[in-house]
């Protein structure tokens, strides 16, 4: 087993934009980390090799207070082998990651912390209905760095309709001026049922633009390059020696297990696994033992589907050699559909079907059509 990742399903306020598994009621917070706690331990046993990477995720991991965190490491340490240069990660808020909680998290087995400061403008901030502000981010790096965390990852959106060339540029000098080493940028999407969906709809506020996303992404691939950092991933970038080592075991198809509501797991074989994204019935059946997970076995299609998907996503692109493995008919099938699409998309390149920027930038569409 490679990775370990635990879903915490709490925020104190709903960004506009997000769609993942969480309430803004703490209400069921300590039936929910009880019920982790029940599931890491019943499901120690599917960890058959030592654990290179633990990730905690949200929600707001953040919001958990010193204590709730060290239980949950008590739990972890105690029922699966740990590498002792395990990469350990914990999402955080800015305005969470005051100075006497950056002490706190030095005194626990955190070495890594992804802070979604999203923008350092608070216009930016304000149309996403973020918490923190501008200042809050900035503050929140700078202590960090102070207090030892040297390892971090900062999470950045760009093509929000507030968001100008000049200000994306600025986000992303901020970065380079803090030295950085790991960034993680997103385009703005807008997802169904979620509050910012429905604000466009209703022409409350304005959507993104496909042309100011084009343009953002190009911007920061270039500047981010010319900085030193690696774009080993359409949407990360990392200084030498600080690639996520987490989030690389799901682009490269190693195993790992989800724990926590929402979560979802895999054997690096044929089996997924997901939880239930409902907090009141992942409770329930952990503690009674059935019902709050659903499994689905893939076949050799649905492994080369995602074997496309994940490896096309890498700056190293899907390899000749590992897509053999699947067969050579599905080898030059590829490479033909690759070839009746724009050369400006793809490296010429014999070894590997690797994406140009371009490429990357219609990387849905390009996926898509060699998939289907």
């Amino acid at each position: 087993m490679s990775a370990l990742y635990l879903h915490i399903p709490f925020c104190r306020r709903a960004c506009y934009y997000c769609d993942f598994h969480f309430s803004t009621s703490l209400r069921t917070k300590p039936a929910v980390l009880k019920a982790i706690l029940l599931e890491l331990e019943s499901r120690s046993p599917e960890a058959t090799s030592r654990i290179q990477s633990i990730y905690f995720g949200g929600g707001t991991p953040s919001l958990l207070q010193h204590n709730e965190l060290m239980s949950l490491f008590d739990h972890i340490f105690h029922f699966y082998d740990i590498s002792p240069d395990a990469e350990i990660t914990l999402e955080a808020n800015p305005d969470d990651l005051t100075s006497q909680r950056l002490k706190e998290l030095r005194n626990t087995p955190v070495n890594r912390l992804s802070i979604g400061v999203q923008s350092f403008h608070d216009s930016d901030l304000k149309y996403m209905n973020r918490i923190h502000s501008a200042k809050d981010a900035e503050y929140a790096i700078k202590r960090a760095q102070d207090i030892g965390f040297a390892n971090l990852s900062i999470d950045l959106i760009y093509g929000i309709p507030t968001l100008t060339d000049a200000i994306w540029i600025d986000n992303l000098q901020r970065l380079i001026l803090y030295q950085v080493p790991h960034i993680s940028a997103y385009a703005l999407t807008i997802e169904e049922h979620t509050p910012l969906h429905h604000l466009i709809r209703r022409k409350k506020t304005l959507p993104p633009v496909e042309e100011h996303i084009a343009r953002h992404f190009k911007v920061m691939s270039d500047l981010l390059s010319h900085a030193g950092f690696v774009h080993y991933e359409i949407s990360n970038f990392a200084q030498p020696d600080y690639q996520s080592r987490h989030n690389s075991s799901y682009w490269t198809g190693l195993a790992y297990i989800g724990i926590g509501p929402s979560a979802h797991s895999y054997d690096g074989y044929s089996q997924r696994r997901w939880n239930v994204a409902n907090n009141v019935q992942y409770i329930k059946g952990v503690n009674e033992g059935g019902g709050w997970f659903e499994m689905e076995t893939l076949n050799e299609t649905d492994k080369w589907i995602e074997f496309v998907m994940i490896s096309l996503r890498r700056a190293d692109g899907i390899k000749k050699k590992d897509a053999l493995l699947f067969g050579e008919q599905a080898y030059e099938t590829l490479i033909k559909r690759s070839k009746d699409m724009s050369k400006q998309w793809f490296y010429d390149d014999s070894n590997a079907l690797r994406l140009t920027l371009e490429g990357m930038l219609m990387s849905d569409y390009i996926i898509l059509n060699l998939i289907k």
